[in-house]
């Protein structure tokens, strides 16, 4: 099992890989994948139930992950190919002409690791219930698990969501809401509040939990415990909190970073401030 210290050295390598694919490429969203690189560590190399070396569409007797907010693609990619999936080589090309690893994910090149195009927001939790119901009927006992962003709480397809997973039980399914109170046009609660997150969810008869997404124990732990509450009728969303640009000290929260490069000298400062640990690809 890996440790959290070297899960703590995964989520700073994903940093840097996310600089460099987004630097490379002078765009994409370095924002909130530097935000959610500790859960892209925790649980691609210790939560997840999976085999990065046998990857199919449907992998029944594996857990699955479902990006909604595919605009974290680079974060995603990152730890894919860290943990197995597809050469760290294969970074380079991101967002490049022909690249398999477009800005938000897809699946007509055949990436191992992504089993539904995202991004257009809202969508990705339909999907996940889906997923979810479908290991039902066919006996799997693994989880799905999806992540969200807050402003994409937003969207009135994820209530749609939520009211059907609410209502048919759906005790397999793990939704993560990356609470970072950030989006592209400014702060969350200035464009849109979302009220008492909370307790909407609750509403909707799902169980709630809320982390700190930046402390690797906490989440953890958390982590853990939302595993421990599956099959018991419900189903199960962590609201983590986080901050949009974390590890990089002018990039972290605020929304200028959501979706902006860094240039040649802010890039060289923010890996300055990112140790090397598992090797630049």
């Amino acid at each position: 099992m890996t440790d959290v210290a070297q899960l703590k050295q995964i989520a700073t390598q994903i940093r840097r890989d996310v600089l460099r694919m987004v630097h490379g490429a002078q765009s994409g969203h370095p924002g909130g994948p530097l935000g959610c690189a500790e859960l892209f560590a925790a649980l691609y190399f210790r939560v997840l139930r999976h085999d990065s070396g046998h990857f199919t569409i449907e992998d029944r007797g594996e857990d699955l992950f479902f990006l909604s907010n595919g605009h974290l693609s680079a974060g995603w990619y990152s730890a894919l190919s860290r943990s197995g999936y597809f050469d760290t080589g294969e970074l380079g090309s991101f967002r490049k002409i022909d690249s398999r690893l477009q800005g938000h994910p897809a699946t007509e090149e055949g990436l191992p690791g992504i089993r539904v195009a995202s991004g257009s927001l809202g969508q990705g939790l339909s999907v996940a219930i889906g997923a979810a119901l479908a290991k039902k009927l066919n006996g799997d006992t693994r989880l799905v698990y999806c992540l969200m962003g807050d402003g994409e709480q937003q969207e009135g397809q994820i209530w749609e969501a939520a009211m059907y997973a609410g209502s048919r039980g759906t005790d397999n399914l793990i939704g993560i809401v990356d609470h970072n109170g950030q989006q592209i046009d400014g702060a969350v609660d200035d464009v849109l509040p979302l009220g008492d997150l909370k307790a909407k969810y609750e509403a909707f008869g799902w169980q709630v939990l809320e982390v700190n997404g930046n402390h690797m124990e906490d989440l953890l732990g958390t982590l853990a415990q939302a595993r421990s509450k599956c099959g018991h009728g419900q189903p199960m969303v962590i609201l983590m909190q986080t901050e949009m640009g974390q590890g990089v000290d002018f990039m972290t929260g605020t929304h200028e970073w959501h979706g902006k490069p860094p240039n040649d000298e802010q890039f060289t400062r923010a890996m300055a401030g990112l140790e090397e640990t598992l090797g630049d690809y």
